[in-house]
């Protein structure tokens, strides 16, 4: 199976610009014979959003550009992330990711954890997601996270404890303090738990951020992936816009579990019974 990363730069508030982007990488996947390709955090607008987010927002059951991507997704699995308004939910905007296959939109992620300090300010534009959801795809099952969400290790667990084989992160991640070799501090953490989850969750886990310039904020790119043994199989450079495509193999899913068995010893039972008496326990 090929996987492949379209770490971009898009163009703030610029929807049609950012879907000719996205329609220029799915070319250049499709070429490469890749089964999958992601797409970074609101991939379609641009982060910085702010006041713009109402006018940004999409419906994927009505909007002409799902249709397109709907079309083009029975050649090939697309993550993307976009700004989501539902015609039943009017006025409540959410910071998405859709994975399309053959023709549809199987599964929709909210983003949960809204960064609202320092720097952030999602929680003023966006309504929270509810969830995280495992759900099945021609390549095996699996979970979505926006960016924070992932650095939430709780969020982790669930898709593992729901049975997800490759996780998927769509990241806008920005890179602050420097080092190494043009890299940046920010970026370890994600590298951290990207070794981390794929290993103790003997999964894959797929990672997109975005790269370039916008409204003077730096976003780190740095993208990779790694497998269920907790090894970096590859990562895109910091900074600048890059596509990359990667050959994994399904089976080191079952080997991993055969030689690791976190998921055969998963007791989400006694978690939850735990959490039950954690959340009745708490003082404000």
């Amino acid at each position: 199976m090929k996987i492949a990363l379209a770490q971009i730069s898009p163009h703030l508030g610029n929807i049609q610009r950012n879907f000719e982007l996205h329609l220029q990488a799915i070319e250049k996947a499709r070429r490469e014979k890749a089964g999958l390709l992601v797409f970074p955090e609101l991939s379609l607008t641009g982060y910085l959003l702010k006041d713009l987010v109402e006018t940004a927002a999409l419906d994927p059951d009505k909007s002409p550009m799902f249709k397109e991507f709907k079309a083009l997704s029975r050649d090939i699995s697309l993550v993307l992330g976009f700004v989501e308004e539902k015609s039943q939910e009017k006025g409540l905007f959410y910071n998405s990711a859709a994975f399309l296959d053959k023709g549809k939109v199987l599964h929709i992620h909210r983003k949960v954890f809204l960064p609202t300090s320092g720097m952030f300010d999602e929680g003023r534009f966006f309504a929270p997601g509810r969830n995280f959801r495992t759900f099945s795809t021609p390549h095996g099952k699996m979970g979505l996270l926006i960016c924070r969400d992932f650095l939430h290790y709780a969020a982790g667990y669930l898709l593992f404890a729901g049975g997800s084989e490759i996780i998927i992160v769509a990241s806008a991640a920005p890179g602050r303090g420097l080092a190494g070799k043009n890299g940046f501090a920010t970026s370890r953490m994600w590298e951290l738990m990207g070794e981390a989850i794929s290993r103790f969750s003997s999964a894959f886990v797929i990672y997109c951020n975005r790269a370039g310039l916008e409204d003077g904020i730096v976003f780190a790119g740095g993208s990779f992936i790694f497998n269920p043994f907790g090894k970096r199989l590859v990562q895109a450079p910091y900074f600048k816009n890059d596509f990359l495509v990667q050959e994994v193999d399904p089976a080191e899913i079952r080997r991993a579990r055969k030689n690791w068995p976190f998921k055969r010893d998963d007791k989400p039972e006694v978690i939850l019974e735990a959490l039950k008496r954690i959340v009745h326990d708490y003082e404000d």
